[in-house]
């Protein structure tokens, strides 16, 4: 069976995949309400003014590693012949502790000390977050991987 990092980094779907990652950020930082909708939308912007395009690398550069993390729901799906969307957002939980443990190491070799602290202070309330966007990365996936 394709693994999912076979099918979103693939030459002909990759820079669409990255695309639909950014829109998809960027909705999840700005339905974002309350006091910590504030200090995510405040990081938010501080990481993308780090340097023209940083968002979009980053999420390029992270995407082969985020896809091989939850190919293990991705092909659960497939062998239940379940919706991937849904699959996602039943095992949202799990998929964020496996993304959430790339950005971890990720943030810890950075060379860019401001989104190290930003990383650090929001990192305590992220799974909730992560775990939130499950319904939009699903139905990205499922788009590029039905």
């Amino acid at each position: 069976m394709t693994s999912l990092a076979e099918v979103l980094t693939s030459d002909d779907k990759r820079k669409q995949v990255v695309d639909d990652c950014v829109v998809v950020l960027d909705q999840e930082v700005n339905d974002k309400g309350g006091l910590s909708g504030i200090a995510i939308k405040g990081a938010f912007r501080t990481i993308q003014g780090i340097s023209p395009g940083f968002v979009r690398n980053v999420v390029n550069d992270l995407l082969p590693e985020f896809a091989k993390a939850a190919d293990p729901v991705f092909q659960e799906a497939k062998e239940k012949n379940i919706p991937v969307s849904r699959h996602f957002e039943t095992e949202g939980g799990r998929v964020a502790d496996a993304l959430l443990a790339i950005t971890d190491r990720r943030a810890q070799r950075t060379k860019y000390g401001s989104a190290k602290k930003l990383y650090e202070t929001l990192r305590g309330t992220a799974k909730k977050h992560v775990e939130s966007a499950m319904p939009r990365v699903g139905k990205l996936v499922e788009k590029y991987a039905p």
